[in-house]
């Protein structure tokens, strides 16, 4: 699912420690719990493969690149500027926002070719940002911020969990834009059987997605 606005391509962030910062993310289904979804996130076993090979870098990732047959020439660990470029030895500023580890590593390793004994650079994410926005019916509606993949329930318990006497836990939307069309789609999400503890997969967000939880109708 889309990443740099709306979509999420999160990598092998294992280690990422909890963080949140509440002011104004790659989704896996639900099996069977969103009959109207107006776009099919990819399975499951997709979107793990995304997580672990095809992160697109984006600017504040905190990045490692690490030269195994040439340790002299690693870096420390450095953010990816606001200009989307990394400073390196030797070569200087490289693109790398945009790029997936593996593009910027074979990057690396033409930019370094006459320093490197073996044709072999790795690109590690050590940190990155992760932001969605919750409204509706929960107890702290806003902007929700973290340094890990974060579920559709663990962003309403970000936000301070369901307002339960107006929230519609079964018709959530999430609205998702695709980087590379500009355009927005919606995905409706039924959290109701996982609230009643049954057993479902999580439907993980994609940084910039905008989660709105709706009120119960009523007529009184």
């Amino acid at each position: 699912m889309p990443r740099n606005s709306f979509n999420s391509r999160p990598g092998d962030r294992s280690t990422w420690p909890l963080r949140r910062a509440v002011a104004p993310a790659a989704a896996i289904a639900l099996s069977g719990l969103f009959p109207a979804c107006q776009s099919e996130p990819p399975p499951v076993s997709t979107l793990a493969q995304q997580r672990s090979e095809e992160l697109v870098l984006r600017e504040g990732d905190g990045v490692k690149v690490s030269f195994p047959g040439t340790p002299e020439l690693d870096p420390p660990p450095s953010a990816i500027r606001r200009d989307g470029k990394l400073t390196l030895p030797i070569v200087g500023d490289v693109e790398a926002a945009g790029l997936t580890p593996s593009e910027l590593q074979n990057r690396l390793i033409k930019l370094y070719a006459k320093q490197l004994i073996s044709d072999e650079v790795v690109v590690t994410v050590v940190s990155s940002s992760v932001y969605v926005f919750v409204d509706g019916a929960v107890q702290h509606p806003g902007k929700v911020e973290v340094d890990h993949p974060l579920s559709l329930l663990e962003a309403v318990m970000e936000s301070g969990g369901f307002d339960y006497a107006t929230a519609n836990t079964s018709k959530i939307t999430v609205i998702r834009q695709d980087p590379s069309t500009g355009k927005y789609s919606s995905i409706e999400v039924n959290l109701k059987p996982v609230i009643e503890g049954k057993k479902a997969d999580a439907f993980y967000l994609s940084p910039g997605d905008v989660v709105h939880v709706p009120e119960k109708f009523s007529l009184f």
